[in-house]
């Protein structure tokens, strides 16, 4: 647990083992077994493995001590530059994280077991869900939930059976104490699905089904044909006009004659 911690503060950036240390109890909340004689030895491990490596020494320049005038101001300032707290302060190893640690990464995320998953590992799983898939992330939660729902079930069973009232209590107050988080998860998990159905609908509503031809306008609404834009208009003298006075019969036929 305490390489996946590592290596998820290294994928957001270089970090020397104070400032791991530091964070995987600020940030990923891992206060039980982040002392520095378990950090170094499991940094140790994955710099063998190669999923780590010394990216640099940071150099601080020491802290200038003024001139006193005095001799024993002199000695004084000696004394600090000369320290092993100040050769430390300039020269700190910094971890950096490499391809192969991506994918133990990867790995050590994905990787469910029902049964071994407890409250600290499904927390730190939870604390780097981000880099998790969407259905990763529901199948964790479910996973959790299932535990908590046991556990619930096992906690009103026992209560049936405790008659002293301290006992009964105690018993109550973890009974709670768990419905409280199974309530947590369950919200979670309504929130993480309606979030992964909100994007499969907008992706649905950017890209057409699968076979199905784009529409687009007919040809021949496209533009005006040429063919009928070059058609010589009709011309009006060569029919009669309605008004056009009409001659008789007889005289139509002497007038051929």
């Amino acid at each position: 647990m305490l390489e996946l911690a590592i290596l998820g503060l290294l994928k957001e950036q270089d970090l020397h083992g104070y400032e791991l240390k530091r964070r995987l109890v600020e940030q990923l909340g891992l206060v039980s077994g982040t002392s520095f004689g378990s950090l170094y030895p499991a940094l140790a491990r994955l710099e063998a493995a190669g999923a780590v490596k010394s990216v640099e020494s940071r150099s601080h320049p020491a802290v200038a001590v003024p001139h006193t005038g005095s001799l024993g101001g002199e000695i004084a300032a000696f004394r600090v530059r000369k320290s092993p707290a100040a050769e430390g302060s300039r020269r700190r190893k910094v971890y950096g994280i490499t391809s192969r640690g991506e994918e133990l990464f990867a790995e050590l995320l994905a990787a469910g077991s029902g049964a071994s998953e407890d409250a600290r590992l499904f927390s730190l799983k939870l604390a780097l869900a981000r880099y998790l898939p969407a259905d990763a992330r529901i199948g964790l939660l479910e996973r959790r939930r299932a535990q908590l729902a046991e556990q619930v079930a096992r906690l009103r069973s026992r209560l049936e059976s405790v008659r002293d009232r301290y006992a009964l209590s105690l018993l109550e107050h973890h009974r709670d104490s768990t419905q409280s988080d199974l309530d947590w998860v369950d919200r979670m998990l309504l929130s993480e699905r309606a979030e992964t159905e909100a994007a499969a609908s907008e992706a649905a509503t950017r890209t057409l089904p699968s076979g199905r031809p784009a529409l687009s306008p007919h040809p021949a609404l496209e533009a005006p044909s040429m063919a009928i834009l070059r058609e010589p208009s009709v011309r009006l003298e060569s029919y009669p006009s309605q008004h056009q006075e009409q001659k008789p019969p007889t005289e139509q036929k002497e007038h051929e004659l």
